[in-house]
């Protein structure tokens, strides 16, 4: 399940505000180099990176199963068109890179949420936004790391329920419909659930932050920081001068 993990490797070892820093920095290298040879090299350094956090790519991509068919099909219906030659390859080109660049974000947000406490990512986004605002994000950012593997496990019961009691053989339809309202009607129990326990715990937005301290680690995550955003710069200033 995609959730926080206790661990010693490299990306446990980190500053959360110089992960998401990271985080940032790929992702504007990634729109901006939307070639074969720049996914190709993004995709290493997303691979270096989970493998960094103590985490293998297959099991994080496999917390995506639900995102993946759409991604998949995106580049074939782009290329679908309405008569002859009916599948036209060119058009599925973009889509397919859009894809692989939204799947190596998906990647490294799974690396972070492995090796990121709830708590010091809630310090990370008040410390990045002062004042009231950054703390009422971050109680928005606490709640849904917390909230969404529970919701996960409520849907995961529900499908292994039903293939015990042979809803495999239903069809497409009534499998969905099962699921969903069931998952659905457990979402708004929880939220119910989740209101309660607040006002019983007298919810402080200003609690007192896990410490934060950057080491020589955090530099050399920075230091990438930097050169993926100059990269992101560099190549759109290059193709703008050719």
């Amino acid at each position: 399940m995609l959730t926080h993990e206790p661990g010693d490797s490299a990306g446990h070892r980190l500053d959360p505000r110089s992960k998401l820093a990271l985080q940032a920095g790929f992702a504007a290298a990634a729109f901006a180099h939307t070639t074969l040879r720049g996914l190709l090299a993004l995709s290493a350094l997303a691979v270096a990176a989970t493998l960094a956090c103590g985490l293998s790519p297959r099991a994080a991509l496999r917390e995506y199963l639900a995102v993946l068919p759409f991604l998949v099909l995106a580049p074939l219906i782009q290329a679908l068109t309405w008569g002859a030659p009916w599948l036209v390859l060119e058009d599925a080109v973009q889509p397919a890179l859009a894809s692989w660049r939204t799947l190596l974000l998906l990647l490294l947000a799974a690396a972070y949420v492995h090796t990121t406490p709830v708590s010091e990512s809630r310090a990370a986004v008040a410390w990045l936004v002062p004042g009231r605002p950054g703390r009422l994000l971050g109680v928005g950012v606490g709640l849904v790391f917390r909230f969404l593997p529970l919701l996960q496990r409520d849907v995961r019961r529900l499908r292994d329920a039903s293939r015990a009691r042979l809803g495999d053989q239903r069809s497409v339809r009534d499998r969905v419909r099962l699921v969903g309202v069931g998952g659905l009607r457990r979402a708004l129990q929880r939220a119910d659930r989740l209101a309660l326990a607040l006002r019983a715990r007298c919810l402080s937005y200003n609690p007192t932050p896990p410490p934060l301290a950057f080491a020589g680690r955090d530099w050399l995550a920075v230091a990438l920081t930097l050169l993926l955003a100059a990269s992101a710069y560099a190549g759109p200033l290059a193709a703008a001068v050719a």
